[in-house]
């Protein structure tokens, strides 16, 4: 008995989709993929440390820092959320910046140990715990692109820790502190987004970048300018954004 269904073509048989794929569709699928690749970065990172290379290790989570600092304006740019309603890159970034900004730094700490087994694990459980609940609050940002509390940046506070080596009891209470912060209504610095006061701002942050990049070619073995500028950089990117709040005028002219 001859069965038409049989008789067709494979090609035939497979379901064509309803709708073509529009460049526009295309090119916001290709930031998605832009974001996706920190994942790739992370792991990468995730084997430098548990070899512990340290060096190689922040070298790719600055790379997957780079990818998280260009991906937004251009998701902005094309539109992305319109376009693909259906695909979260809210989400997207959310999951790789808990593994690049919080699991990763976390994991090196603990594995470096220079704060002591039992203090670098402590140190290490406060960091995942305290940022896994602060990823749950929706209401992380206020209306000028400032952070409320701790914006668990803990790739950069890790990474000013391997760098300054300040001690380890200075160290876990840089740990603490942080932590503390993460919870308390203190505006922390978005330094590209926040206007108010970007022309000073932005450069600073850049500087921390700079001397970072000389920081990781010297390979973690800086000398004491290296390691002054990285650490006033870091406590004034770590205290501006509470001072702006508690000085609102600070800076508006820049917003005329």
């Amino acid at each position: 008995m001859n069965d038409p269904v049989r008789k067709k073509k494979l090609s035939e048989r497979i379901p064509k989709p309803k709708k073509k794929v529009t460049w526009p569709q295309a090119r916001a699928f290709s930031v998605h993929l832009l974001t996706a690749s920190g994942s790739f970065l992370a792991f990468l990172s995730l084997v430098a440390a548990s070899e512990q290379r340290w060096t190689a290790m922040f070298w790719w989570l600055g790379l997957a820092l780079l990818v998280d600092g260009i991906d937004g304006p251009i998701a902005r740019k094309l539109d992305v959320k319109h376009v693909l309603p259906t695909w979260s890159g809210e989400m997207l970034d959310n999951i790789i910046d808990y593994v690049t900004y919080v699991l990763i730094p976390a994991f090196a700490l603990y594995q470096r140990g220079f704060m002591g087994e039992g203090l670098s694990f402590v140190s290490a459980a406060i960091i995942v715990v305290s940022s896994a609940i602060y990823y749950a609050d929706t209401g992380m940002k206020t209306k000028e692109n400032f952070f409320k509390g701790f914006p668990v940046v803990w790739n950069m506070l890790v990474f000013t820790l391997f760098v300054t080596q300040p001690g380890e009891y200075v160290s876990f209470a840089a740990v603490v502190i942080a932590a503390l912060f993460t919870f308390l209504p203190i505006y922390f610095l978005h330094p590209v987004r926040v206007m108010r006061l970007r022309a000073i701002n932005l450069p600073v942050f850049l500087v921390w970048c700079a001397f970072g990049a000389v920081a990781l070619l010297q390979g973690m073995e800086s000398g004491p300018v290296v390691k002054t500028v990285i650490a006033v950089t870091s406590i004034y990117l770590f205290f501006i954004g509470g001072l702006m709040q508690w000085l609102p005028w600070l800076g508006k002219k820049e917003e005329a």
